[in-house]
């Protein structure tokens, strides 16, 4: 947007969110630390807005087309983009019961999903999907048939009562089948390319990471340092994995990779090589020594 805008030289931009989610802090968050220059118009903020029905009396009153299944009061909010499908709004505001089967459109029904599961290969480079089932894709594709193939076994779902920036709390239905298989996937190839102490500590980050994105602060200092780390943490996570996907159940099967840092040798029981049993014995001595040392000394203090 702030490019277009900048090309056409325009002075604002306007965007049609509502006072209270977190899109417009996004919008507008980004917009000012591209080019804080611009103005923002939000008729939601500025007009007499309250609700749905103030939007359509004002679209009746400007002769302004929109679909007649906008005036279903059960009608509820959807936003989709490559990446998922959130549903909120209506129905969906109830959160004691289970939502209606037919608000769901990326996935199908755990319940009624294939009975057979489904075998697939994900192929990373760097962290980044690259190939499916030895097909070599674009970012784009590769999750577009991740979508299609999860959907069809009902993975992705989530109902959840989230915190949104704006202080309110509000109830969510969210379909990600795509998304969740790839994070899945990344999960475990990590599992054999990173060493303990990084996986740790990138999943602390990974937190953080994780809320700077939902606040909109994409083009933070944090957040472009964070990406700098990511990519170092990711340049051994090259290899394949294999899923099995069945009934919204995604489940790792097999993982390689040439930076695996995983050896049946040194894992088994019966090779000491590498790996004596017995050296298990000082270094329990040496890691135990804190709770050792305050174990005597309370019982010093207690005689």
């Amino acid at each position: 947007m702030v490019e277009i805008a900048e090309q056409e030289n325009a002075d604002a931009i306007a965007h049609g969110c509502t006072g209270k989610g977190n899109d417009q802090v996004r919008f507008e968050y980004t917009i000012a630390a591209l080019n804080p220059d611009l103005q923002v118009i939000a008729p939601w903020r500025i007009w007499d807005f309250t609700s749905r029905e103030d939007l359509i009396q004002y679209m009746d009153s400007k002769h302004i087309a929109y679909p007649d299944s906008a005036k279903n009061p059960k009608l509820f909010s959807r936003d989709r983009n490559i990446w998922h499908i959130s549903h909120e709004g209506g129905p969906i505001e109830d959160i004691e019961n289970e939502p209606d089967e037919s608000i769901w459109v990326l996935t199908t029904s755990p319940e009624n999903a294939p009975d057979q599961p489904e075998i697939i290969e994900i192929e990373f480079e760097a962290g980044n999907a690259v190939a499916l089932n030895g097909e070599k894709l674009s970012p784009m594709d590769l999750l577009t048939e991740l979508n299609k193939i999860g959907g069809k076994h009902g993975i992705g779902r989530c109902d959840m009562v989230e915190n949104r920036l704006v202080g309110m709390k509000s109830h969510g239905l969210y379909e990600t089948p795509g998304g969740t298989i790839l994070y899945a996937a990344h999960a475990e190839l990590e599992s054999i390319t990173l060493d303990r102490e990084t996986m740790h500590y990138k999943d602390v980050v990974a937190e953080r990471y994780a809320e700077l994105v939902y606040f909109g602060q994409w083009f933070s200092p944090l957040c472009e340092a964070l990406n700098a780390f990511f990519e170092a943490v990711n340049k051994n996570t090259t290899g394949t994995v294999k899923l099995k996907l069945y009934k919204g159940n995604v489940t790792p099967i097999g993982r390689q990779s040439k930076y695996s840092l995983y050896s049946e040798k040194i894992a088994s029981f019966g090779d000491v090589s590498m790996y004596d049993h017995k050296d298990a014995t000082g270094f329990i001595r040496c890691f135990s020594l804190p709770s050792r040392v305050k174990s005597l000394m309370e019982k010093s203090n207690s005689i």
